[in-house]
């Protein structure tokens, strides 16, 4: 077996999904404390020049794995793919990004290597030789350190910003192309691709956010935050109650039952910081709260803190980005 960390990099309808470098990020350093090497494989149909970018990277190697079956997303396909290749290469880590694609496929796989995976991991200890990663419990309130129990190659997702996408260290990798071994037609047939509603955003891909909560008080107050989302060319979120009161479609909610975040900005306004949101958020880059309640936990992790008003606060702030738009 390799000392090979692999990265299995995602990508939609020939664009990277970017949480791919967060997962290299992540790699990059349990290669510092393991001396292991990274290397990143990309599976898809006609995939090279998307190789090309994360070889961008300091990998060692970036595989691009070709074939017709992969070039419309298929458990089934990916499934066989990446059992093959696995199987040929013997890395002794395998890191997915924990995403809805990942989700389908990955214990499939696991299953098909008859190895364990530990999904959703938030980070990780290397303690005496020994690699244990880290989840979150019981919608964030407790954490566990898990180990894998038997031999390698160990699988494990990572969560939507456990890992910032821009620490991972340039680079200049090879791309190297490699035919897909799919003995077995696939069984399902892929069909566009399914969205809830004409409006459904991926969150996760959006540098700006402006979530709100509780303190917008009243629906129409949203306009405040539309506002300020749109000076910012960024999406509006908000935390479940707004949710729960139909002011906002599901898939807008941020945390513990929402989406995971990792945005470059992060506004919170009106959000006390519970936990179930915080665990939805907390990997953003910069985060900016404004919120009346001076012990408001959401100021505990927040780069930027506002006391005050909101109703207020917020179309100042608004102004202020526009003047310096302008």
């Amino acid at each position: 077996m390799s000392q090979t960390i692999l990265v299995v990099a995602e990508q939609r309808e020939g664009k990277l999904n970017r949480v791919s470098f967060e997962t290299i990020a992540a790699a990059q350093s349990i290669a510092k404390q393991t001396a292991w090497q990274v290397e990143v494989v990309l599976a898809g149909s006609g995939v090279a020049a998307l190789a090309g970018e994360l070889a961008q990277k300091a990998v060692a190697r970036v595989y691009a794995l070709e074939g017709d079956a992969l070039a419309a997303y298929t458990s089934d396909a990916y499934v066989q793919a990446l059992h093959a290749f696995i199987t040929e290469k013997q890395p002794a880590l395998v890191l997915f990004p924990h995403t809805y694609q990942v989700r389908d496929f990955a214990p499939r796989l696991a299953l098909a290597l008859d190895r364990t995976l530990i999904s959703d991991s938030i980070g990780y200890k290397y303690e005496d030789g020994k690699l244990l990663f880290t989840r979150q419990m019981f919608q964030g309130k407790f954490a566990a350190d898990v180990s894998f129990a038997g031999d390698g190659p160990w699988l494990a997702t990572l969560q939507i910003g456990a890992f910032r996408g821009d620490a991972a260290e340039a680079g200049s990798a090879a791309v190297e192309t490699v035919a897909a071994k799919i003995t077995n037609a696939p069984r399902v047939q892929p069909h566009e691709v399914f969205q809830e509603a004409k409006q459904a955003v991926d969150l996760s891909q959006a540098d700006v956010i402006v979530a709100v909560g509780r303190g917008i008080k009243e629906q129409k107050n949203l306009a405040l935050a539309e506002e300020l989302a749109r000076t910012l060319g960024g999406e509006v979120a908000a935390s479940r109650p707004i949710c729960d009161n139909g002011w906002l479609p599901l898939e807008r909610q941020i945390g513990s039952s929402g989406q995971t975040v990792a945005p470059k900005l992060y506004f919170a306004l009106g959000i006390s910081g519970a936990i179930q949101h915080i665990v939805g958020m907390k990997g953003s880059k910069t985060i900016v709260a404004i919120n009346k309640d001076p012990e408001a936990p959401i100021f505990e992790i927040a780069d930027v803190g506002l006391v005050g008003n909101l109703f207020d606060l917020v179309p100042a702030v608004t102004e202020e980005i526009k003047k310096a738009k302008a």
